[in-house]
């Protein structure tokens, strides 16, 4: 779910509220962009246009020592940033891969596509799909020491996530057949920025 690669990218910031606590906000605000950016590719390629798991990674080595050495809020912000798109990237790669309604169709072999390798890295099958009740074990996992740590805006949306997190895994089947439904009424204009699995 694109709520648990949010809160990762709150959980990678922490460390910055107890080291850095003047670049807290910036640093939360960054994990919570990587973490959530590499899905903005639903409406090109998903898995492919925004997910890049080597080059998000190789950057976030590189950044890392950066912040360290030379911390400040972009510097910080830029490793919290590669880190969160990289670990969202490595995570995709734990669950089922691509295609519309896993649970009832044949498992995909593409989780996430390797730009440098020119090739998709094949799935784990650890979750067995975004939204499975695993998924949400993840999610509850990572906002406890979050809950815990943080407070006013971050506590609120920290349990926003979890709520509808929660709300997406009970309605997670349904909501599939829902949107192949609306699909139809949408103009053909808009169709085309439509994913393919809910075009069938």
């Amino acid at each position: 779910m694109v709520t648990t690669h949010a809160l990762v990218g709150l959980l990678i910031a922490l460390p910055v509220v107890f080291f850095a606590p003047d670049h807290a906000p910036v640093a939360l605000a960054a994990g919570v962009a990587g973490g959530i950016l590499p899905d903005f590719d639903v409406v090109a390629t998903h898995r492919k246009t925004f997910h890049a798991p080597v080059v998000a990674a190789g950057g976030a080595i590189a950044a890392l020592p950066l912040a360290l050495l030379s911390p400040s809020a972009l510097t910080i912000a830029l490793a919290v940033f590669l880190a969160a798109a990289a670990l969202h990237c490595y995570g995709d790669v734990l669950s089922c891969g691509l295609g519309a309604r896993p649970w009832e169709n044949p498992p995909s072999d593409r989780a996430v596509f390797d730009h440098v390798r020119g090739r998709w890295v094949p799935p784990r099958r650890v979750i067995p799909y975004d939204g499975s009740p695993e998924d949400l074990a993840i999610a509850g996992v990572l906002a406890v020491p979050l809950l815990f740590t943080l407070e006013g805006q971050w506590e609120l949306l920290v349990s926003g996530l979890l709520v509808v997190s929660i709300g997406y895994t009970v309605s997670r089947k349904r909501l599939e057949h829902v949107a192949c439904w609306g699909v139809r009424f949408l103009p053909a204009g808009l169709r085309r920025y439509v994913p393919e699995r809910y075009l069938v």
